[in-house]
């Protein structure tokens, strides 16, 4: 089942609830079920058989044309938005580029940061660009959305938990981050709103590529129409989402509607080393600053320069016959201007 936010001139701030074809190509009104999908995940149990009915109708023919550019993201606004960093090789790149050992317990223990979650950015909403130093960046990940979750709940329970899937644009100010994680209390103006795509998806929609904690497909990131990245989310996955689920409610229940985010998809190479961009026979990078570490590295100058007004960013995951399971998250960046 695929789940979507249609733009609604009345509930403008969480948009109305629709179901999609699998294909993308149509959806139905669910409002008669649930208005939102937050009021869908408020009462899963009961909402979901009636979802899963309108679903079989949508891809028996049924339906309106679905056009993503109408969708917010699936949740506009969350009441939990939580960014894990599964992916270590990504850790220790960026960690790297700031002058800044990989501590042994990051292979044991997740990293997390809480993010701003009143406000996300559409998937066709532009970036908004202010300051060069500021090194616009964008991170392609994947993310579940949770059902409740008690406190201290084991990984098998948090498995079962897992109600959604939908891609991520985490857009990260890599100028920023170095000064505010010097001050020892994480991540805040480094971190400005998120996109998600299009559509969240139920797992079975990933088929065999999904084993309960990691969806085993490549995600695809273009930039300015041209092959960055292509890393396989189910490879080097130190912390499955179960994982990082747990994590997250060790000290604390998650409400229905969490959202809990791999963090960056990063691969190495099958020789071990940090990863190579396309143009070179590698998976590439899921964010521009992997790529200028793995420059420095190599080459002792950097050469890819962070976003710009006028770059574009897309954002796709697609199945084993090519075709797309989220819609894509196509960003452009434009010059900020005070409303």
């Amino acid at each position: 089942m695929k789940l979507a936010s249609l733009r609604d001139p009345i509930h403008r701030r969480d948009g109305c609830l629709v179901v999609v074809s699998s294909d993308l190509t149509r959806c139905l009104d669910a409002r008669s079920i649930a208005p939102t999908l937050q009021a869908a995940l408020d009462d899963w149990a009961q909402i979901e058989p009636s979802l899963q009915a309108l679903s079989a109708r949508v891809n028996s023919g049924e339906g309106m044309a679905f056009d993503p550019s109408g969708c917010l993201s699936p949740l506009p606004r969350a009441y939990q938005w939580a960014d894990g960093s599964a992916y270590v090789n990504h850790v220790a790149l960026v960690r790297k580029a700031r002058g800044a050992e990989l501590p042994p317990s990051f292979w044991s223990d997740p990293l997390m940061y809480q993010g701003g979650s009143d406000g996300f950015l559409a998937p066709r909403d532009n970036i908004p660009f202010v300051d060069s130093q500021w090194g616009l960046d964008f991170e392609a990940e994947l993310a579940v959305i949770t059902d409740d979750v008690s406190q201290a709940c084991d990984e098998r329970t948090a498995r079962q938990s897992i109600r959604l899937l939908m891609l991520v644009n985490d857009v990260s100010l890599r100028g920023l981050i170095p000064g505010e994680l010097a001050k020892g209390f994480g991540f805040f103006q480094s971190k400005p709103a998120s996109a998600f795509s299009p559509v969240a998806v139920t797992p079975d929609e990933l088929g065999t590529a999904w084993d309960g904690g990691r969806a085993h497909l490549p995600l695809l990131v273009q930039l300015n129409g041209r092959e960055f990245g292509r890393a396989n989310a189910g490879v080097d996955m130190t912390f499955d989402f179960p994982a990082l689920i747990a994590h997250a409610a060790t000290t604390r229940s998650l409400a229905a509607g969490t959202i809990i985010g791999s963090g960056t998809v990063s691969n190495r190479d099958a020789d071990g080393g940090p990863g190579r961009p396309i143009v070179e026979g590698g998976l590439g990078y899921s964010c521009i600053a992997e790529q200028r570490t793995v420059e420095q590295l190599r080459t002792g100058t950097i050469s890819t320069p962070f976003l710009s007004p006028g770059d574009q960013v897309k954002i796709e995951m697609r199945d084993a016959d090519g075709r797309s399971i989220f819609g894509a998250i196509d960003q452009r960046v434009v010059a900020f201007e005070r409303s």
